[in-house]
């Protein structure tokens, strides 16, 4: 087992640890009496992710003495919303979950973020911990406590930060997870090393074969070097105030596609897409180094993911999905964007850039 620390900067007390390894879930009782002790434990849950984990990890802990029910709800991006969240805290508080309770969310993105909401904001806020499932889980979306649903306007729009007391990612887990799946969570891997690790990325392209076949060491190495790199970001800077706006890059595009596409593309494969364009205007603003888009793309490529905007997502639907995004200032969307593999691009104190709208519709009008 390979522990990574979070030690968040600005609220100590937040801190926490991401454990990696194979057969955790067997520990999680234990894990759960030393790391977040509660009365008794929600375990939020899809209903597909249900009889694969969840139940299973609540019979667990039950059989080890602890006090578990599962709170589960229908699997699908589209049913992380207002009215999911608020249907699940209505079940805990007729469940009579108190203060003294803790959250379990056992699963991919999706309950990671909604299971997370729930904690946040049941009785003001309840402790929680991050039981991955995906690949995208367990390197992404665990860490660093943002938490949300999405609502007609846009993906996460609605939301809050809460840290988690521990993430537990059981590498086993990965073995029923389908190759598309394997896919999108490679893309925010590919997003790591273009971020952060020219090495890491070199890896990944070469390594192709090896991580589509899920060979134990090479998916364990993916999933430590992107954990010790997001825990490294997020733990410098809880609130994205800084340097954390650089894990956005490929999502500002990514979210637009989502947002337009009604949530039928995987979050990882809308955030390839968003990189393969993002790439691009960087290149067009010059910001990044030539070349650098279309190394990008043929990794992309390599894991079978997408990289042409869908039917859907037309240039003015997009734009307009952007303007709602988190990053946008005062009717300008900014991008967090690459100066080469490995290393972003940043601007006296910021980040992000902000692109000209016309700029923006060029690069979406001519394709990644």
């Amino acid at each position: 087992m390979v522990s990574v620390r979070v030690p968040i900067v600005e609220a100590r007390d937040a801190s926490y640890d991401i454990l990696i390894g194979r057969g955790l879930l067997a520990e999680l009782p234990a894990l759960l009496r030393e790391r977040c002790p509660a009365a008794r434990y929600a375990l939020i849950t899809d209903s597909h992710v249900h009889g694969l984990y969840a139940a299973a990890a609540a019979e667990r802990c039950r059989r080890a003495g602890l006090a578990a029910e599962v709170f589960e709800f229908p699997a699908g991006e589209w049913n992380k919303t207002r009215d999911t969240w608020a249907a699940l805290s209505d079940r805990l508080l007729a469940a009579g979950i108190g203060r003294d309770g803790a959250v379990l969310a056992v699963g991919g993105g999706v309950v990671g973020d909604l299971a997370g909401f729930v904690a946040a904001t049941y009785l003001r806020g309840v402790p929680y911990v991050q039981v991955p499932t995906t690949l995208l889980a367990m390197i992404d979306s665990s860490i660093g406590g943002k938490t949300g649903v999405d609502v007609p306007a846009g993906k996460n729009l609605i939301g809050a930060f809460h840290q988690p007391r521990l993430v537990v990612a059981d590498l086993d887990a990965l073995a029923s997870l389908p190759p598309v799946q394997l896919a999108a969570g490679v893309a925010e891997a590919v997003k790591h090393g273009v971020i952060a690790d020219a090495e890491y990325f070199a890896f990944l392209e070469r390594e192709h074969r090896a991580v589509a076949g899920k060979e134990p060491a090479v998916l364990e190495y993916v999933v430590r070097r992107s954990v010790e790199i997001k825990a490294a970001v997020v733990a410098a800077d809880e609130r994205e105030a800084g340097r954390r706006a650089i894990l956005n890059f490929g999502h500002t595009v990514g979210h637009a596609v989502e947002a337009t596409a009604r949530f039928a593309a995987l979050h990882g494969e809308a955030v390839a897409i968003g990189m393969a364009y993002e790439a691009r205007l960087a290149e067009t603003l010059g910001v990044a180094a030539p070349g650098t888009a279309a190394r990008l793309r043929a990794a992309l490529e390599r894991y079978g993911l997408p990289l042409e905007l869908p039917e859907t997502a037309t240039v003015d639907a997009l734009v307009g999905a952007m303007q709602l995004d988190k990053k946008a200032r005062e009717g300008t969307v900014r991008f967090a964007l690459p100066a080469a593999i490995g290393t972003m691009h940043r601007d006296r104190a910021s980040w992000t850039v902000a692109a000209p709208e016309q700029v923006v519709r060029q690069v979406l009008a001519s394709g990644p």
